[in-house]
């Protein structure tokens, strides 16, 4: 049997089984991991793409720059409410709750690229400046593109005065910190480096209650050269306390693992949806959604209130202009009837902060 034609089997068998009978994630025969819906193992039509992005000359510049505010370090340092949230950038979040400070895809980079001054770079300052930040607890990654793990960033996070944070990965980035990062713990009996399956979950101590972490399945797919491809994992994080769950889509298509996630876990007080990188459709559906789905997206999980992330930041990782994504987002909450305080936008730099709503 060829290997297209097994790939179409497993996608037929992870559709019929129900979500909960999942143990683990599947690797392919070369050991890359796979989505449960689709098969991303390769790049389709990646040089089209390229060659049309040159000769349209796209994309093209912002009519209006990312709106950013001056953080507000008291509040950082002086936390409000059941949950807050400041946006630094991009798919970067300081999300604080119960008297700990978790990051999520923190990027401090100039450059999402393995071969900077080339390839997409950052428009905006990060929100919190990197010495504003209050000592940070947790670290999670969603997966290991150059816009959603900076080994610069991690290495600093895990040099913080205090203590190494723990980071929570995806399944193969724990062999990447142990061979990047200085410090990594990830074979003894107090590891600050944690790696985990789709559908896995871990404890983590708060002051007042314990957090559960779980890591879910979405689709998309890992690299940081042509030559790994998917041998890391890739998914979505909740954090859940008795009080208040917050799910952190990371990279997502459109695709029915969406629908997994509603049934087994729906009804998020706030989630953090991305927006952004969505354009040329044909080239971009089958791993990140655009703001039609991302209301989908919202709607589906049956969140109460979301953020819009992944968008205004780093400069050319699609052919939308930075400013796009904010005025399609406005139209498709318009058409869902959803308003901008169910389902919000950030400006760089601000924070919120959300009380658990009834369910």
């Amino acid at each position: 049997m060829n290997q297209p034609v097994r790939l179409t089997l497993l996608a037929l068998v992870c559709a019929l089984v129900a979500p909960a009978s999942y143990a683990a994630s599947v690797k392919d025969k070369d050991g890359r991991f796979l989505n449960r819906y689709a098969d991303l193992s390769k790049s389709e039509h990646f040089v089209r793409w390229q060659w049309n992005r040159i000769t349209q000359g796209l994309p093209k510049p912002p009519k209006t720059p990312t709106p950013q505010t001056p953080v507000n370090t008291n509040r950082l340092n002086n936390p409000q409410g059941d949950a807050q949230v400041t946006w630094i950038g991009h798919s970067s979040l300081l999300y604080q709750s119960d008297g700990r400070n978790f990051l999520f895809d923190p990027v401090y980079a100039e450059y999402a690229s393995p071969v900077p001054p080339l390839g997409p770079k950052r428009a905006q300052d990060p929100g919190i400046p990197f010495a504003d930040l209050p000592h940070i607890d947790a670290v999670f990654i969603s997966h290991n593109h150059y816009d959603h793990l900076d080994l610069d960033t991690v290495r600093r996070l895990a040099q913080q005065p205090g203590g190494s944070p723990v980071f929570y990965v995806p399944l193969g980035v724990d062999l990447w910190f142990a061979d990047n990062v200085p410090g990594t713990r990830i074979d003894d009996s107090n590891p600050n480096v944690i790696a985990m399956d789709w559908d896995e979950a871990k404890q983590f101590a708060g002051k007042r209650h314990p957090f559960t972490i779980k890591f879910l399945a979405v689709q998309h797919w890992s690299a940081r050269s042509p030559f790994d491809r998917n041998k890391t994992l890739w998914g979505s994080w909740l954090i859940e306390q008795p009080n208040f769950r917050f799910w952190f889509a990371g990279d997502l298509a459109y695709s029915p693992d969406i629908d997994d996630i509603a049934k087994a876990h729906g009804g998020f007080d706030l989630a953090a949806i991305p927006i952004g990188v969505y354009d040329p459709r044909w080239f971009m559906k089958r791993a990140h959604i655009d703001p039609h789905e991302a209301i989908e997206t919202f709607k589906t999980v049956k969140a109460k209130r979301a953020i819009g992330i992944h968008w205004g930041t780093f400069d050319g990782l699609s052919d939308e202009s930075l400013d796009e994504p904010p005025v399609a987002l406005d139209l498709a909450r318009k058409e869902a009837n959803i308003s901008p305080d169910e389902f919000m936008l950030f400006s760089i730099g601000e924070t919120r902060s959300f009380n658990a709503t009834k369910r």
